[in-house]
């Protein structure tokens, strides 16, 4: 095979050359730092705000409502940690579901070595929150809640649309993690009363390095971080004027294109599930339905997932082991955990993600790979069978 199958877009996806082809301008000779008041740094400026009004019309937002970060996880922070210190003093109650990201999990971990109290919300067997729960677990105290859009490692996607109205009825502040969700699902902060919503540009075929937290106008965010007062004094920090512009590209580019990515994906995604159901004890995890376009993820009984993940990549395709989010320790995944998956299979377990340049021949010669990978691993396993 001339190059490797990539089918890790959960990840990270491939720069779009549109995108790359914004961005080098400002990585070469048009230098100049949108603070500044000459004309290189206005014209620095200007292209920074025609990235923020890309970005606030993919969730629907106004410009002045997009705060940019260095990345989905602080973007989370931001809106998880900047929620919660903004609140009143006898506000000390943080609501957070069992399947967040893992930069969630930690800037909740964050509140409760600060004195808040942390009250956990189940889900099912399929990753999802039951929006009953939420409700019960809301309080006078409580300073915010927070359940992903759609969850990075099964791809569920939650109801969050009446999970915001329910925190928005009982006047909590609400965030959610859309980076999964971002270029695959429809985002509208008009229908979803999110307080804060994230955003992150690699997901979705922009450049790495760059996020954004949308931030309800009226919304008090403490911010995490101090210096020049950019971002509205949110973001304190010298602009990513390359990286910001081809976010903006690329989020104008996933609300034009959105039909057409989804349809594409869920074909091929589709493909994937018709042909694993044919190899034995293999189970797909996450909802059935409400899924993302993009996403099979798959515990494969009697193999270990990292043996799978490199026996597939020496014949040239590239899969996730879980989630890519975190810093390669092998241990459980806490989103499998609390849909009910024991330790062992949660090392079982592998990720499948396709995007808009995979092809429908990738697919059909990826499940030969995948079948032929799990027959030889399961040969060598001492306790399949």
């Amino acid at each position: 095979m001339a190059h490797p199958v990539y089918l890790d877009n959960a990840a990270t996806t491939p720069l779009d050359p549109r995108v790359l082809e914004a961005m080098l301008p400002h990585l070469g000779g048009r230098r100049g730092n949108p603070s500044s008041l000459h004309a290189l740094g206005a014209s620095a400026r200007e292209a920074v705000e025609e990235a923020r009004g890309s970005v606030a019309a993919l969730v629907g937002a106004s410009a002045e409502e997009i705060v940019f970060t260095s990345g989905g996880t602080e973007a989370d922070d931001l809106g998880v940690l900047g929620l919660a210190r903004s609140a009143p003093a006898e506000k000390r109650h943080v609501v957070v579901s069992r399947v967040e990201h893992a930069a969630v999990r930690e800037a909740a971990r964050r509140l409760e070595a600060e004195g808040f109290e942390v009250t956990p919300i189940e889900v099912d067997e399929d990753g999802l929150v039951d929006p009953a729960d939420l409700a019960d677990a809301l309080r006078p105290e409580t300073a915010l809640a927070a359940v992903v859009w759609a969850n990075n490692e099964v791809g569920t996607i939650e109801p969050v649309r009446e999970l915001a109205r329910i925190c928005a009825e009982r006047d909590v502040p609400f965030h959610t993690d859309a980076v999964q969700a971002a270029g695959r699902v429809p985002l509208d902060v008009g229908e979803v009363p999110a307080s804060t919503l994230a955003l992150s540009a690699h997901k979705l075929y922009g450049p790495q390095g760059v996020g954004a937290l949308y931030v309800r106008k009226g919304v008090p965010v403490e911010p995490i971080s101090y210096g020049g007062g950019q971002e509205g004094g949110l973001r304190s920090g010298t602009h990513n004027v390359a990286g910001i512009v081809g976010f903006g590209v690329a989020a104008r580019l996933a609300r034009e294109e959105l039909d057409e990515r989804v349809a594409h994906e869920s074909g091929l995604r589709d493909a994937i599930l018709a042909g694993v159901a044919r190899i034995p004890d293999v189970r797909l995890n996450g909802h059935p339905e409400r899924r993302l376009s993009n996403n099979v993820h798959l515990t494969v009984e009697g193999v270990e997932a990292e043996s799978l993940v490199l026996f597939l990549d020496a014949l040239g395709y590239a899969i996730g082991s879980g989630s890519a989010c975190s810093s390669g320790e092998h241990k459980a995944s806490p989103v499998l955990l609390a849909m009910g998956r024991d330790e062992r299979e949660a090392f079982s377990v592998v990720r499948v993600t396709v995007g808009k340049e995979n092809t429908a021949a990738e697919v059909e010669d990826f499940l030969e790979a995948f079948s032929e990978a799990v027959a030889r691993l399961r040969e060598l396993s001492p306790l399949y069978n």
